[in-house]
């Protein structure tokens, strides 16, 4: 490296990846900068240039000015192996610019840390890395001490999961020849270890999440469900909320998918029988509901799965993100695969619940063309993960309306191009609607609440006004996980604001 080479780095103000300090008496704050660049895009650590006027000066170099790089070298964890460049400046003779490289970060790579802490670049400014991504990369890099699943589960013992459903789960897997059948004698504490679903004879929450009565302490462990009238959020006829384990929760999106969705029936040739299917097929959309439970980030205890019908779509979301190496567009291709939480899909492998080698959304477009049904889509907003089944009756619905339509206007009642008004009044009562029609758009007590509806009676306000409303989803607490919180209070959500706008003038 010469000097050319330095003014062709410097030529631009400091960045992302360029920092520059006058001299070595800045080494500590290089050294944050330089772990910055480690955990982030990478970039260069230049002394001997002045950030601001961009004046190459250089500085004298010593053995102890090398020596007291290397010992702040030395500081970065885990250990690096970088080529300091000194390089003479003509115009400040005897001085050197010293100049240093460091690589970016690589998913599943350990974050790096300078004397016990880590930093990251935010455009050209060095910051305290945040706890939660220095722990999602150190998941990443060590998942197996780290993830979410392999922790041991508080206040749940072997006493609190469920035997019976382990019994009939390792069944199924001997009927799929993934288990064998010697399994059936074992105790289930040590299947469940062999599993690694035991910590020093500990429930994980991988365990929990599978075969546990004892949810109390899991408030994810959820599936909000929602039939929708329209396109939209606007209005609903149905609005559940399932809790349990892995097995009640597909379950109960199961039901709901049958609950509101077309069923159709056809005489087989072969065997003269009446086959039922839905109009998704049922087979896409329960494998789409089960990844949607095995892959979620449980991690994100205040987050829920949705399962929402509306009249055109179903739409499956999920907490988390893609793994980095999967994007919306190749999961249709074939791939490996990176389960988020890897015991938790051993175990459901074993039990014939999942495939393996990443071949879940290969299936579920096979079931929808073997019906004749348009393949789902897959998105992510960074979020929340989500697939969505187009409702193949949709369009059939409008073509019947219009021939409706026509009819009604042939016989002279109203002309076709009347619009279709849908109606005023979506919510389940008259006292939910009152409630969110008088609500501020901030957050406020039950007895604010209760004030403004003029109910004196907070037990029946409770009954009659908040528990619907919560329910339906139209308030949201602001303790979400603690009801009785003493200081709790209550907003209106987005779809309460949405409903609002739209229907109240």
């Amino acid at each position: 490296m010469i000097i050319d080479d330095i003014k062709n780095l410097v030529s631009a103000d400091e960045s992302r990846t360029l920092e520059l300090k006058k001299t070595t008496g800045e080494l500590k704050d290089g050294m944050h900068s330089a772990c910055a660049f480690l955990n982030t895009e990478g970039g260069w650590l230049i002394f001997g240039v002045a950030p601001k006027s961009l004046k190459i000066i250089g500085q004298e170099v010593t053995d102890k000015t090398q020596q007291e790089i290397a010992q702040a070298l030395a500081g970065l964890e885990p250990a690096v192996d970088v080529r300091v460049a000194y390089v003479d400046v003509p115009e400040h003779p005897g001085n050197k610019v010293i100049a240093i490289h460091f690589d970016g970060w690589v998913w599943g790579e350990r974050p790096h840390t300078f004397h016990g802490c880590p930093y990251y670049k935010v455009e050209s400014t060095t910051k305290v890395m945040p706890q939660d991504m220095y722990d999602e990369r150190i998941r990443a890099h060590q998942p197996q001490l780290y993830a979410w699943e392999r922790l041991a589960a508080n206040g749940v013992t072997l006493a609190d999961l469920n035997e019976n459903l382990i019994r009939n789960c390792i069944r199924r897997g001997i009927d799929g020849g993934r288990i064998p059948e010697s399994a059936l004698y074992e105790p289930t504490g040590d299947i469940l270890s062999k599993w690694k679903l035991l910590k020093n004879g500990v429930p994980t929450n991988g365990a929990v999440l599978l075969f546990s009565n004892n949810i109390d302490e899991y408030p994810q462990f959820t599936l909000r469900m929602a039939r929708f009238v329209g396109t939209n959020k606007n209005m609903f006829r149905d609005n559940q909320r399932a809790e349990g384990n892995f097995f009640q929760l597909l379950d109960a999106g199961v039901a709901f998918c049958f609950k509101h969705l077309s069923l159709s029936g056809r005489i087989t040739n072969h065997s003269l029988e009446r086959e039922e299917q839905l109009e998704v097929p049922y087979h896409a959309l329960r494998e789409a509901l089960i990844n949607a439970l095995c892959h979620r980030h449980w991690e994100r205890y205040n987050l829920t799965i949705s399962l929402a019908i509306y009249d055109d779509r179903i739409e499956i979301a999920s907490p988390g993100i893609f793994p980095p190496q999967i994007t919306p567009e190749n999961i249709k291709e074939p791939h490996e695969s990176y389960p988020h939480n890897l015991k938790v899909a051993e175990a459901l492998y074993r039990m014939t619940y999942l495939e393996n080698w990443g071949s879940g959304a290969r299936r579920i477009m096979d079931a929808c063309q073997a019906q004749g049904v348009e393949t789902p889509t897959w998105s992510s907003d960074g979020g929340f993960v989500t697939i969505t089944f187009k409702r193949p009756d949709f369009k059939s619905d409008i073509i019947e309306n219009d021939k409706e339509d026509k009819k009604i206007t042939e016989g002279g009642k109203y002309p076709l191009s009347t619009p279709q008004v849908p109606p005023k009044h979506p919510l389940s009562t008259p006292q939910v609607e009152l409630l969110i029609q008088k609500m501020e758009d901030s957050y406020m007590t039950m007895r604010n609440m209760a004030d403004i509806c003029d109910i004196k009676d907070l037990k029946y306000f409770r009954e009659r006004y908040i528990n619907p409303a919560l329910e339906e989803g139209l308030i949201e607490r602001l303790y979400p996980n603690q009801p009785k919180h003493p200081k709790q209070q209550y907003r209106l959500t987005e779809v309460a604001k949405e409903w609002l706008t739209n229907n109240i003038k």
